[in-house]
Formats: C-alpha cells, structure tokens, sequence
C-alpha cells in the first residue's frame, strides 16, 4: 500500500474515534438528564404547578366565639355573668346581632331573661366612634311590664353584654323598630347613649 493511501486511512480512523467520542460523551449527558439533576429539575417543576387538594374543613364546623352575657335574678337586683359560645364573624357587628340574640333567647343556669322572649334583634350598627346602635322590634317594649329595676336591669344586660365582649364599643344607644324610644317602661331615660355600668354585675 502506498504512503498515501495509508494517510489517507489514517485520517479516516481519527475521524471515526472524533465522532465515536462525541457520541458516547452526548449518550452519558442524556443519561444524567433523564436519571440525575434534570429529571428533578422536571419533577419538581411538575409538582409546584399541579394544584394541591385543599383541606377539607373540621368536619364542616364554624368557628366558635365565647361570650359574656348579663341576666337578671329572681333574689336580688344584680346582673348575673353567663358564658355562651356563638358563631364567630365575618364581622364583629354579626357577633354582636348572635350575642343579643342569646341573651333574649334566655339564661341556661336559671336566670332570668331580662328582655321579653319574643324580642328580635333587628340590627346592631358599630359606628368608628365606638357607639353601638341596637335596633329591637317592638316587641321589647309592647306586652311587657317594667318595673323601674327590670327596666333598668334591660337596658344594662344590653349595654354590659356589648361593651364587655367587643372591644370597640364603648357605648350603646337603644331603638326601637328604627326609632327612638322615650323609654321601654316609663322609667329609664332611652334617649341618650348608654356607657356600661358594672357595678350591677354580682361579684
């Protein structure tokens, strides 16, 4: 064979061993793609964007509040402290109409509802300022009789109720079908706003 046939296989070769190089280097960065650093890469990628299953509720239960109500007592002339669970929010307005609405609804330990039974609780506005606004249906005042203390205890089983389980108010002023009232029962002045008054809570 000739000098020059022989270069020319040579070249040949070189090239072949180039290429055969190339493709193993590409076969082995393939591998580490696909079973290394990039598979992970693809999985955690996939896995931040499939949405995850949101967690079911505690077993479709609202959220409970504690609050402080103020009932009146067949042996003395005292508001009586009663604790009750209401459903808490959205708002704090919502937990003030649930609060009042417990407190006509009655004691639990035997005390006695200062406010007739059939009472509704129409609104309850909570002004920047602190004041409370209570709407009641007239039945708070209609086919009731007050005495001056059960009249007085009423107002206050509200305004205590109120200003002790909602930060923001400080005081209370009382209406009756969206109305201003003189008084429930011919005794306590309703026309002004009310602040809390515990000195009629027992000890």
């Amino acid at each position: 064979m000739s000098p020059k046939k022989r270069k020319k296989k040579g070249k040949v070769s070189g090239h072949l061993l180039i290429l055969g190089g190339l493709a193993l280097v590409l076969l082995v960065l393939v591998v580490i793609f696909f079973t290394g650093g990039g598979g992970e890469k693809v999985k955690r990628f996939v896995d931040a964007n499939v949405p995850k299953p949101s967690e079911p509720a505690a077993a479709g239960r609202p959220a409970l509040k504690t609050v402080t109500l103020f009932f009146a007592a067949d042996d003395d002339d005292l508001l009586h402290k009663e604790t009750r669970e209401i459903t808490a929010g959205p708002t704090e307005t919502d937990e003030a109409e649930r609060a009042l609405a417990e407190l006509v609804r009655g004691s639990e330990s035997g005390f006695l509802s200062p406010l007739p039974p059939q009472t509704r609780v129409r609104q309850v506005f909570i002004a920047k300022d602190g004041l409370a606004t209570v709407d009641f249906s007239r039945d708070v005042a209609e086919g009731f009789t007050y005495g001056s203390t059960s009249e007085l205890a009423a107002v206050y089983a509200v305004v205590d109720t109120l200003v002790h389980n909602f930060k923001s108010v400080k005081k209370v002023v009382l209406l009756v079908e969206g109305a201003e009232r003189e008084t429930l029962g011919g005794h306590v002045d309703l026309t002004r706003a009310f602040f809390p008054d515990f000195s009629l809570v027992a000890k």
